[in-house]
C-alpha cells in the first residue's frame, strides 16, 4: 500500500508534488520544533527544580559547562560533523553543496542543542531547529531525485516551518526565507512556503497550545513617543554592529586554542563566572525577557548576590547594561567551547534588554515617561533587524510572537532605523559574513548567484594532449596530428606546468623535417596569459578571462600541477544550464 502511494506521489505534476511535499515537511519540522522545546524544558526542569537556594550559585557555575562538554563529546564521537551555526550551514549548503544536507542533521542538532541549552548554555534554539527543518526538506527532495531548484525550495520550506513551529509565527517563517535564505523568491514558491509554515504552526499549537510565545503587557502607542523609537532604532543599529563583530572575533580567538578540551575548559570557566555574576545569562534568557515584557523587573534580575545595592534606582539599568554587553561573550563562549546553539535567541534577549534600559534611563532622568514593556518589545525587533539585516522578518516575527500588532508602527520605525544604521558600517549579517569572506554567499542577484554556484572543478576540459619540454619537434608534430585542439600544455615529469605551445607557434616550421630532431619544445613554448586554480571562485576566473583576453586558461592544483583547461565557451554553457536551475518560472 505504502509503495503504491509513494509511486503515485513521485509521478505527480511538479507544482502539485511540491505542494504535497511542503505539507509533509511542515508536519515533520513542526514536530521537530515541539520536540526540541519540550526537550530543553525537560532537561532544565530535571536539573534545577530541586536545587536549593544555597546550591543555586554552584549550579549556575557548573551546569552550562557540563552541557557544553556533553554536546562536545556527542558531536566529536557520534556526529563527526560540524553542526554549529545552523543558519550559516544552511546557507552554505545552498551555495556550495547544491542544497544537499546530510541525513543525520534531521535529529543531531536537536539532541546537541537540547543538552547545551537545557544545561544553561547561553544560546538560542532557533538556529539548530532551522538546520533540522532544512535537513528534512533537503533529504525529502533528494530521496525523490528532484532538481536543485526544487530541493532548494524544500530546504526553505523546512527552515520556514521550523521557525513557524518554534515561534508559532507562520508569516515570519516565510519572510525569514525571503530575506535570509531564498535568493529568488517568486509567487510559485510562496504557496509551498506558506503551506509548510501554516502546517508547522498548526502542529505546534495543537500540541503546546495556541498562546503566543511571549505574553506581554502592552500600553497604547502614542505618536509623541516616535522620536524615542527613532533613538532606540539607531541604538539597535550600533549594538547590532557590536554583536556581529564581537561574536565573530570572540569565536575566532577561542578557536585558536588547539586542544578542544582546553578550549572547552577555558570557555566553561569563563561562562560559569559570567552566569554567576549575571544570572539572566543562564540559558536562553527568555524568563527574564518575559518578565521585562510584563513590567516585572525584580523577577528579571533574579540575583541575590548584590544585597542592598539592588535597591538603588540606578542599579537596574546598570545591571542590565552589563547583561546586554556580556550576553555576546556568553554566547560566543558557549558555541566556541563545544555547545550547539544559535544567535537568534540571544538577539531577541538583547534587543528586549536594550529597549528596557533606554526607556528606564529616560524615565529616571525625567526626560519623558515611556512604557518600558513597549520599548522592550520593540527593541527585540530592532536588534533582530540589525543583526540579521532582515527588517521584515523582525517586524512580523515580534508582532506574531508577542501579539503586539498594535505596536506595528514603532516596530517598523525602529527596525528600519536599525537596519539603515548598521548597513552603513557592515554590509553582511551575522549569518552571511563568514560565507561572504569565502566567496560562498548567494545573493538575490541571479547573475551573481550563478557565478557562486559554478565550480571551476566542474568545467575543466581534459582532452588537451600534453608534451614534455624536452620532446623534439617530430614528437610534437605527432601529438598535433592526434589532437582536436590547438593548444598543448607543456608538463614536466612531476606534472608541473612549464608553459604552453599553440598551433600558431609551430605552423611555420612543422613541415620542415630537417628541423624535427634539432628543435625542442622548450624552445617553442611560452607562458600562458594567466592560469587559474582548481578551487578558485568562478567570479575570480571570469575576471582573469576579462583581463587576459584569453579564451582558454590552464587549471592548476595547489602544487601547480597541470589539471586541464577551462574555456569561456564551456563556462557560458554551464552558466546557461545553472541559470535555468536557479531561475523560477
Amino acid at each position: 500500500m505504502l509503495k503504491k502511494i509513494w509511486t503515485k506521489i513521485r509521478h505527480l505534476p511538479e507544482p502539485t508534488l511540491l505542494l504535497v511535499l511542503s505539507l509533509v515537511i511542515g508536519l515533520f519540522s513542526g514536530l521537530a520544533a515541539v520536540v526540541l522545546k519540550i526537550s530543553i524544558e525537560f532537561v532544565k526542569n530535571l536539573l534545577t527544580t530541586h536545587v536549593s537556594i544555597q546550591a543555586e550559585s554552584l549550579a549556575y557555575f557548573l551546569l552550562p559547562g557540563t552541557g557544553m562538554l556533553l554536546s562536545l563529546l556527542f558531536v566529536k564521537y557520534f556526529v563527526k560533523d560540524n553542526i554549529s551555526h545552523g543558519v550559516t550551514r544552511v546557507l552554505e549548503s545552498i551555495s556550495v553543496e547544491k542544497s544537499r544536507i546530510r541525513p543525520h542533521n534531521c535529529y543531531t542538532s536537536i539532541i546537541s542543542s537540547a543538552m547545551t541549552i537545557g544545561f544553561g548554555g547561553s544560546v538560542g534554539a532557533e538556529a539548530p531547529i532551522v538546520y533540522t527543518g532544512a535537513a528534512i526538506g533537503s533529504n525529502v527532495g533528494r530521496t525523490l531525485g528532484l532538481n536543485y531548484r526544487s530541493i532548494t525550495l524544500l530546504v526553505c520550506c523546512g527552515a520556514a516551518s521550523a521557525i513557524a513551529g518554534i515561534f508559532k509565527a507562520p508569516l515570519a517563517g516565510v519572510l525569514f526565507c525571503f530575506e535570509i535564505l531564498l535568493f529568488n523568491l517568486t509567487m510559485g514558491s510562496i504557496i509551498p512556503l506558506l503551506t509548510a509554515s501554516i502546517t508547522a504552526t498548526a502542529i505546534s499549537s495543537l500540541i503546546t497550545g495556541s498562546q503566543v510565545s511571549f505574553v506581554s503587557s502592552i500600553d497604547p502607542f502614542t505618536l509623541s513617543n516616535i522620536p524615542y523609537y527613532l533613538i532606540l532604532g539607531i541604538a539597535c543599529g550600533f549594538v547590532s554592529l557590536f554583536f556581529t563583530r564581537t561574536t565573530l572575533m570572540m569565536e575566532s580567538r577561542i578557536k585558536k586554542i588547539g586542544n578542544i578540551y582546553s578550549r572547552w575548559a577555558v570557555s566553561a570557566l569563563l561562562l560559569g563566572a559570567l552566569i554567576l555574576l549575571f544570572p539572566p545569562l543562564y540559558g536562553e534568557g527568555y524568563g527574564s525577557l518575559s518578565a521585562l515584557l510584563n513590567n516585572n523587573v525584580e523577577g528579571a534580575v533574579d540575583s541575590l548576590i548584590y544585597g542592598s545595592l539592588s535597591r538603588n534606582v540606578w542599579f537596574i539599568p546598570i545591571f542590565f547594561t552589563a547583561v546586554l554587553l556580556f550576553k555576546v561573550f556568553a554566547m560566543a563562549l558557549t558555541n566556541a567551547g563545544g555547545g550547539v546553539g544559535g544567535t537568534f535567541g540571544p538577539t531577541l534577549f538583547m534587543g528586549g534588554i536594550l529597549g528596557f534600559v533606554i526607556s528606564r534611563v529616560l524615565n529616571l532622568t525625567g526626560v519623558s515617561l515611556l512604557p518600558e514593556s513597549n520599548f522592550a518589545l520593540v527593541g527585540m525587533g530592532g536588534l533582530m533587524a540589525g543583526v540579521m539585516q532582515a527588517p521584515l522578518t523582525a517586524i512580523f516575527l515580534i508582532a506574531e510572537i508577542t501579539g503586539g500588532y498594535q505596536l506595528l508602527m514603532p516596530l517598523i520605525i525602529t527596525s528600519v532605523c536599525s537596519y539603515v544604521t548598521v548597513r552603513n558600517f557592515e554590509p553582511y549579517s551575522i549569518y552571511t559574513k563568514r560565507l561572504a569572506k569565502e566567496g560562498k554567499l548567494l545573493t538575490h542577484d541571479s547573475d551573481q548567484a550563478v557565478l557562486t554556484l559554478l565550480k571551476t572543478s566542474e568545467v575543466i576540459e581534459n582532452d588537451f594532449l600534453a608534451v614534455n619540454p624536452h620532446d623534439p619537434l617530430d614528437r610534437l608534430v605527432k601529438v598535433v596530428e592526434n589532437s582536436k585542439r590547438n593548444i598543448f600544455p607543456v608538463v614536466d615529469k612531476e606534472g608541473i606546468l612549464q608553459g604552453i605551445v599553440t598551433l600558431d607557434d609551430i605552423r611555420s616550421i612543422m613541415f620542415h623535417r630537417e628541423l624535427y630532431g634539432n628543435v625542442f619544445v622548450y624552445e617553442l613554448m611560452h607562458r600562458p596569459l594567466n592560469y587559474v586554480f582548481i578551487d578558485e571562485r568562478m567570479e575570480s576566473v571570469m575576471d582573469k578571462f576579462e583581463r587576459s583576453g584569453a579564451w582558454n586558461l590552464p587549471v592548476l592544483d595547489d602544487r601547480f600541477r597541470y589539471m586541464g583547461f577551462v574555456s569561456k565557451s564551456r563556462i557560458f554553457s554551464a552558466y546557461r544550464e545553472q541559470l535555468s536551475q536557479v531561475s523560477h518560472e
